[in-house]
């Protein structure tokens, strides 16, 4: 379940960020930490990279925007992030962006077949994710796939 949160503080960091040139691609709010944990993701709006200085200066105006807005009423942490390990892609964007990276593919339970497949990304089309498993081209329908996942890369 969602928490309700999620909508008002995904808002509020859009707002700050746009002026930046960042879009907000993802806001997690980690309640089991304490204090708990607001995590902001955010990308550049024309593709580039994300720079640790562009995530450092986002970090104050919108920590003192959440402040006068008083969503979230106990102590927590803001962390401003861009994509990086461990991250879903789900864009066409992302697919493009992280080509040649490695990647885990969850699969939809198929009978005795794997649940999940690692190798570099190549990308996906409509029908197929497509993946570099050592040197071959390994084609998974795209409605088996639930997740495709950035992944460190697996030494040999």
């Amino acid at each position: 379940m969602s928490n309700p949160l999620i909508p008002s503080l995904t808002e509020l960091a859009r707002r700050v960020a746009e002026p930046a040139g960042l879009t907000v691609r993802e806001v997690v709010l980690l309640t089991h930490h304490i204090p708990q944990t607001v995590q902001v993701m955010v990308e550049r709006s024309d593709g580039g990279d994300v720079t640790l200085e562009a995530c450092a200066a986002l970090s104050g105006p919108l920590g003192d925007a959440l402040e006068e807005a008083a969503l979230i009423p106990s102590a927590y942490v803001l962390e401003v992030s861009s994509p990086g390990v461990g991250d879903v892609l789900r864009t066409d964007r992302d697919f493009t962006s992280f080509r040649g990276f490695p990647v885990e593919v969850r699969l939809r339970p198929d009978g005795d077949g794997p649940r999940s497949r690692g190798g570099l990304l190549l990308g996906r089309d409509a029908d197929t994710v497509a993946l570099n498993v050592r040197g071959r081209t390994l084609r998974l329908p795209r409605d088996a796939v639930l997740e495709v996942r950035l992944t460190q890369a697996q030494d040999p």
